[in-house]
């Protein structure tokens, strides 16, 4: 019993160290050792830069009004705003712009829907995929564009830069501490192939290589790059390419849009078995990266309960589950009103748990959610929860971000 209680805590302990610890130290000695840089060089291609839009009146002309100043030529780029079945101001508000292609559609039908209509008007070789909420700078566009002057390059994706004032301090982590880990083993993927998945908030791919969606689909930012690099090409990832958000001020709006990712990476599985196929050059670090972080909860559970059940026999499992119990009653303890030093202390430790609960919370979801997927997410309620400090009309503007810009002169996925 002993050595079956001792192999069962030390391959969950390694797995759970691995993901978190041995793969990401693996890929940055990787990205050191043998880099594959690529060429970046000045070029204007075509461009069709698209938007889709829920019911977002309240930051729309905002975002209109940037991108018509971004830096780059305006003969070269058009723009395609997808209305998915907006039933505020959004479309009255469309209709103002006539520069701006605009697409209505009369019913929700989810981004993958809309973003399919949208790539069937677009015209551009690239395709710029944005989000409403994320801020560009005004040069991210040329920037990100000339990456694609490498031809293995078949899709590029920028660095977020978070904004995390007035958040609480679980929240906090996530934005500061959990998101540049992150970005840190994406930049690393990159430099050596390609990273698995990329922000969704702005990346480009070449439009003869954009795959129709399927219209269930919750991570286009995953399945979109992904299928460019089932196709042989690179993704990457461009450290000088700026794009400023805000998530969710609270860990309540967070554990939802965490939620909704995770189970959006069940429903991965699902769509794109070839990913665990050797079809995948990169199914290695597809495991590593994201497959093994969906089995955290159970490992954590099982070194808990091994290492109570072992703490009898040698002090090092002692140790361990004191370590244990002590980080978690901070987690929970940090939840009290009036205890805001210790909410700050177990800030990291309460966001690790929450993100990890999110995936027990996004399996149940990806397997008994009625109708498709994407219903489980209604991005209205984050954006409130985002900007919720005051004038929506400068959501960024109001934590001291400056983002003035100068004006200037399908395949099916199977």
């Amino acid at each position: 019993m002993d050595l079956f209680l001792i192999c069962a805590f030390w391959s969950a302990a390694s797995i759970t160290l691995y993901t978190y610890v041995g793969y990401p130290l693996w890929i940055y000695l990787q990205s050191r050792l043998w880099p594959h840089p690529w060429r970046q060089a000045t070029a204007e291609p075509t461009v069709s830069a698209i938007l889709v839009v829920h019911n977002g009146a309240f930051l729309l002309r905002q975002r209109i009004d940037q991108l018509l100043l971004l830096d780059y030529p305006r003969a070269q780029i058009e723009f395609i705003v997808v209305s998915d079945g907006s039933t505020d101001d959004t479309n009255r508000i469309l209709k103002g712009y006539p520069e701006i292609k605009s697409i209505f559609l009369p019913k929700r039908h989810g981004k993958a829907a809309a973003l399919n209509a949208a790539m069937r008007k677009a015209t551009g070789e690239i395709l710029a995929f944005l989000d409403i909420r994320p801020q560009i700078e005004g040069k991210a566009l040329q920037i990100l564009v000339s990456n694609f002057a490498d031809p293995e390059v078949g899709c590029v994706t920028g660095e977020v830069i978070l904004h995390d004032d007035g958040h609480d301090p679980a929240t906090k982590a996530v934005g500061s501490l959990y998101w540049r880990y992150e970005q840190w083993i994406r930049k690393c993927e990159s430099k050596i192939d390609s990273p698995i998945g990329v922000y969704g908030g702005f990346y480009a791919v070449r439009q003869k290589l954009a795959c129709t969606l399927p219209e269930v689909t919750v991570l286009d930012d995953m399945l979109q790059p992904l299928s460019v690099i089932r196709q042989g090409y690179r993704s990457v990832v461009d450290a000088r390419v700026h794009v400023h958000d805000v998530w969710p001020k609270s860990m309540h709006g967070e554990f939802h849009r965490k939620v909704r990712t995770l189970a959006g990476n069940f429903q991965l599985l699902q769509l794109a078995p070839w990913l665990l196929s050797r079809e995948n050059r990169l199914r290695f670090e597809f495991i590593s990266h994201k497959l093994l972080r969906l089995v955290i909860p159970l490992l954590l559970v099982v070194v808990l309960v091994t290492s109570s059940m072992l703490a009898g026999r040698a002090r090092f499992y002692e140790a361990v589950l004191a370590a244990q119990l002590i980080l978690y009653t901070f987690a929970v303890l940090g939840e009290w009103r009036g205890l805001a030093s210790l909410a700050k202390i177990s800030g990291a430790t309460r966001a690790f748990l929450i993100m990890n609960a999110a995936v027990i919370v996004g399996f149940c979801k990806f397997l008994f959610t009625d109708g498709p997927l994407w219903k489980i997410w209604n991005p209205t309620a984050p954006l409130l929860d985002a900007h919720s400090t005051g004038n929506l009309d400068a959501p960024l503007e109001e934590v001291g971000v400056n983002l003035a810009v100068e004006p200037i002169s399908g395949k099916k996925i199977d």
